[in-house]
């Protein structure tokens, strides 16, 4: 609709501008002749420059729409060409009245201290250009931060004005692009510090870490395998282009061993390979009994599981207290049974190592000062299986007797 619009004023502008022409041709003049120039020789000229000027806008904006542009960009240069053909239309008319000399002489006198004063930006900007051009501070590619103005973003550009950057974070809060161009004018760089990530080589390379909070009886050597090995298998292109292999740090605090993993990592991908290794120690953990993740207040995931069962059945049963297995009797029939469930004792045997024995076992005393099992014959067996000295139980005590504590000896 707008280029309907502009091609019928550039059609009516162009008619009138003709128009004029021609009865200038033939000798019909309006008026007399002004400084030279008829009043009709006036008129057509300045039709023509508005024809001119519709014609300019509709080009533009038929070459904006080609190349899939912002509509933006047609009203950006429209602008600028109607400011173009106003000065084209004032010439004109000064032209007209003989006082074009004049206006032209007095900007003269001003034209140094004007073009001193509203250059000196634009200079500055084409100095740094060819500095950054030649000394190559930061290259097309490279990730920079300007801390003075907090920004840090990927150079995707930089031309005698401005230098232009894929915004890092802002949106996100991450260390990744998001897509948002910013305009940096090359005369700010030279009052501003710029950090390099990539000085010296093609691909940026930085220390980074991931941090693992592990409990005080995780198996340390376990643990560590497990980070060493995610950061190989993620970093390991990384590992052989800069030489420098992942290593292990650690602090104590109340809960348990902040892990450190320190790795190389590429600056423009560092949280997809942070979240890579994370994934991978996450998983192994929870696959690996020797090691468990430290929680505040609780000390870990599987002893605060193992506290609230214990309270439950507290609650419901009686008090838990340990008892020794040495003293712990099944019956005939839990004998006979346990005899027939092998497999179902090595698979709860595997489970409680990995995850402690979550429910206690109740017991009845005996005349012959054991514990016969009341309930839970197999997790008595698979808590031998796996070496355990005693194992928590809820003691029931024979009728007509007050409960007793288990024996010191705990062989």
């Amino acid at each position: 609709m707008r280029v309907r619009s502009n091609l019928l004023r550039m059609i009516l502008w162009a008619v009138v501008a003709a128009a004029f022409a021609v009865l200038e041709a033939r000798g019909y003049l309006i008026y007399q002749i002004v400084n030279g120039l008829s009043v009709t020789t006036v008129l057509a000229l300045v039709a023509g420059i508005v024809a001119g000027y519709y014609l300019s806008v509709i080009t533009v904006g038929v070459s904006v729409r080609m190349r899939q542009g912002a509509p933006g960009e047609v009203t950006m240069l429209a602008g600028l060409l109607r400011v173009v053909a106003g000065l084209g239309v004032l010439a004109v008319l000064l032209a007209a009245f003989g006082a074009l000399n004049r206006v032209g002489a007095a900007l003269g006198a001003f034209s140094g201290l004007l073009l001193g004063w509203s250059l000196q930006s634009p200079v500055s900007g084409m100095a740094a250009w060819v500095m950054i051009s030649l000394k190559r501070a930061f290259r097309v590619g490279d990730r920079i931060q300007l801390p003075s103005l907090g920004l840090v973003g990927d150079v995707t550009n930089v031309n005698f004005m401005y230098t232009v950057l894929n915004q890092v974070g802002g949106a996100v809060g991450s260390e990744e692009a998001v897509g948002r161009a910013i305009l940096i004018p090359n005369a700010m760089l030279f009052s501003n510090v710029v950090i390099n990530y990539t000085a010296r080589q093609h691909a940026a390379y930085i220390l980074d870490e991931v941090v693992v909070r592990i409990t005080y009886d995780t198996d340390w050597d376990a643990a560590e395998k497990i980070l060493l090995g995610a950061a190989h298998e993620v970093t390991g292109d990384i590992i052989a282009a800069t030489g420098q292999e992942p290593y292990v740090r650690a602090d104590t605090y109340d809960y348990g061993i902040y892990m450190r993993l320190r790795f190389m990592t590429r600056a423009t991908d560092r949280p997809r390979i942070s979240y890579e290794i994370i994934k991978r120690v996450f998983q192994r953990f929870q696959r690996t009994a020797e090691v468990d993740f430290a929680i505040p207040y609780i000390y870990s995931f599987r002893k605060g599981v193992q506290a609230s069962a214990k309270f439950d059945s507290a609650e419901s049963h009686g008090p838990t207290v340990e008892v020794p297995l040495s003293q712990v009797v099944l019956t005939a029939a839990d004998r006979e049974a346990t005899r027939h469930a092998v497999a179902e004792i090595d698979d709860l045997a595997e489970k409680i190592r990995a995850e402690g024995l979550i429910q206690p076992v109740i017991v009845e005393e005996t005349e012959a000062g054991g514990f016969l099992v009341v309930a839970g014959p197999l997790r008595v067996e698979a808590c031998k299986r796996l070496g355990w000295r005693t194992i928590p139980a809820v003691v029931r005590p024979r009728e007509g007797h007050a409960p007793r504590p288990p024996r010191a000896d705990m062989g």
